[in-house]
């Protein structure tokens, strides 16, 4: 039995079978949600409700926070009945969401100010690495507080790597995903060229993923491309969003520009729910 209290806000596609993973490992967990019924699986399996951030830190040595983006991290920090409401002065917010560089630092100078730890620990990976607890997981934080969360890594990821300061981990994800993009997108206009030219997506698909071009990523999708069904591993509004926040972080290289149209492009077009390869879709009616 770990002793370690954990709090859990937010139980999307990511944030369930990380918390069921914590469960079986044997932390205690409670858990809030704003929509109730996501909580049901998780109270079968053994975590406590809570019916508020105020209440749910009262009573857990470390809150973990995975939300959609900036606003809701933020609300869930500072609103009437949030994490900042009462006097909690030693404990420790972990925040796994991916927000921009400038509000994880913002979140962690609000935590100094109330005597709370802080950290920015966003994971590279999908549905599947959170099932499997094989997520990387980008750690901006101090020493001490990167000491006391690493069991909680250990159970959630194959990997925690401290790569500095709160908002440097932000940045780090930000880049990571910005690479996922290019090579979304990059396959899907590979497959759509050979296609237009004769090739099926099949065998352009094995000609990549047999050879140098092909990685993890082009592997993993390649599946859904040839049976042209895309639900959602990772949202592809998702993705606009952290484009947008790569580019309001100073990201201007030549590519970043023709990426983020694009995406946006398929979002309006209504993809937003559909998985990020689903830019394929939009693509092919270019």
């Amino acid at each position: 039995m770990n002793t370690i209290k954990i709090g859990w806000i937010g139980l999307g596609n990511m944030g369930n079978p990380m918390v069921q993973n914590l469960l079986k490992a044997g932390f205690p967990v409670t858990v809030y949600n704003r929509s109730k019924d996501k909580e049901s699986p998780l109270l079968a399996l053994g975590a406590t409700p809570a019916e508020s951030p105020a209440e749910l830190i009262k009573t857990c040595d470390v809150v973990i926070t995975m939300l959609s983006n900036d606003a809701a991290v933020k609300e869930v920090f500072e609103s009437k009945e949030g994490l900042l409401a009462n006097a909690n002065v030693g404990k420790l917010i972990i925040n796994m969401s991916t927000v921009a560089p400038e509000t994880s630092r913002y979140l962690a100078a609000l935590c100094v100010q109330h005597q709370l730890g802080f950290i920015d620990a966003p994971v590279s990976g999908s549905v599947k690495p959170a099932q499997d607890g094989a997520l990387v997981i980008l750690v901006g934080a101090s020493k001490p507080n990167f000491e006391i969360a690493k069991p909680i890594f250990n159970v959630l990821g194959k990997i925690a790597i401290h790569v500095g300061e709160a908002g440097v981990a932000s940045s780090a994800k930000l880049a990571i995903n910005y690479l996922l993009g290019l090579n979304l997108q990059g396959l899907a206009e590979t497959v759509l060229f050979a296609e237009k030219n004769g090739v099926s997506k099949e065998d352009m698909l094995t000609i990549i993923n047999a050879g140098a071009c092909g990685n993890g990523i082009t592997n993993i999708k390649a599946p859904s491309i040839i049976e042209d069904s895309f639900p959602a591993a990772f949202a592809l509004k998702h993705l606009v969003k952290d484009l947008g926040l790569a580019k309001d972080a100073g990201l201007a290289s030549p590519l970043i520009h023709p990426l983020y149209d694009t995406y946006l492009k398929a979002q309006q077009e209504g993809l937003g729910d559909q998985d990020v390869m689903a830019i394929i879709s939009s693509l092919k009616n270019a």
